[in-house]
């Protein structure tokens, strides 16, 4: 067993409990690019590691109560006949030419996702500087974990899109699906995105391990270096997303969108790199400076602010769901 394979597939499943994105669009190529890992090989043992990773994820955020099942029954739905067929499209077809173009495309949308997902931050600042001038507009920000109602149609979609993506690829599980959550159910938290994701990507992932187990190119030892890494890495992950603030969750979310797209339209690892430490080196300043510019502080306090016997608590404000 490879020790620094078992080190990157800790990292990467780190990235993955966090944010539910970045397995594929990191790991593959990290192993073909770092390892020398043949692309088919890659592709096989990635997707294998990752059917049995996702789901201690899964079950972290499934105690929460971070998960929609019935956006997870749905994108299922669509997803797992999609990519058990992904892998006969692949070697129906150049499966190398239509995986560099599944890719580019999917590496522009993740820096569309990104960019999207700042301009969200930046008007959640607004609405918590409105909500802090106007109390009643307080529960519309701090309220309970959103109920949305589930377009069924435009979701199977999403599911089968998703699914023939990474049974070509590997890449999309997380990525391809958050993107389209995020236009879908704009009202979706960050916790619950990230751990609706991670569940209906278990099905999905192991739709696709099914068919390269048989059709693929799967390597037992490779495959095995990293499931020991990312089991823990997956749990600590997703331990710290369900907890996490939603903003923290968000920024995370930036960087690695951004890494995985610029990885996926071909930029060198060296320039992702620097990417990566500059977003992480700004986005706490940039943070800090966009609150102060909408009048707020720079941390909330836990400490519920006093009232009087008359005027009832917050969580009586907001009603149950």
């Amino acid at each position: 067993m490879d020790l620094w394979v078992a080190i990157a597939g800790f990292g990467v499943g780190v990235v993955v409990g966090l944010t539910g994105m970045g397995g594929g669009a990191l790991m593959t190529p990290l192993l073909v690019l770092v390892f020398g890992v043949p692309p088919l090989s890659a592709v096989s043992s990635d997707l294998v590691a990752g059917a049995i990773m996702k789901p201690f994820g899964g079950a972290v955020h499934m105690r929460r109560g971070t998960v929609d099942k019935r956006l997870v029954l749905w994108l299922c739905a669509g997803s797992i006949p999609a990519a058990f067929a992904g892998v006969f499209v692949a070697k129906a077809v150049d499966g190398e030419g239509m995986s560099q173009v599944i890719q580019s495309l999917l590496g522009a949308a993740l820096l569309v996702a990104a960019s999207g997902l700042v301009v969200k931050a930046w008007f959640g600042l607004r609405d918590q500087a409105r909500a802090a001038a106007d109390p009643s507009l307080r529960e519309v920000v701090e309220g309970a974990l959103a109920r949305v109602r589930v377009r069924i149609i435009p979701t199977v979609l999403v599911g089968a899109v998703g699914g023939l993506v990474v049974g070509v690829t590997s890449v999309g599980s997380g990525s391809l699906i958050v993107i389209a959550l995020m236009a879908l159910y704009p009202a979706l938290r960050p916790q619950q995105l990230v751990g609706t994701d991670l569940v209906q990507a278990v099905p999905l992932v192991g739709a696709a391990a099914l068919a390269h187990l048989l059709f693929g190119d799967f390597q037992l030892a490779l495959t095995v270096a990293l499931v020991v890494g990312a089991v823990p890495g997956v749990l600590l992950g997703a331990a710290v997303s369900s907890r996490a603030p939603g903003g923290l969750i968000r920024a995370a979310l930036t960087v690695v969108l951004t890494a995985s797209g610029l990885k996926l339209l071909g930029a060198s690892t060296v320039t992702v790199g620097v990417v990566t430490a500059v977003l992480v080196a700004v986005i706490p300043a940039a943070w800090v400076l966009a609150r102060r510019h909408h009048g707020l502080p720079l941390r909330t306090s836990p400490v519920p602010a006093a009232r009087t016997p008359t005027e009832p608590a917050l969580a009586d404000q907001v009603p149950a769901t």
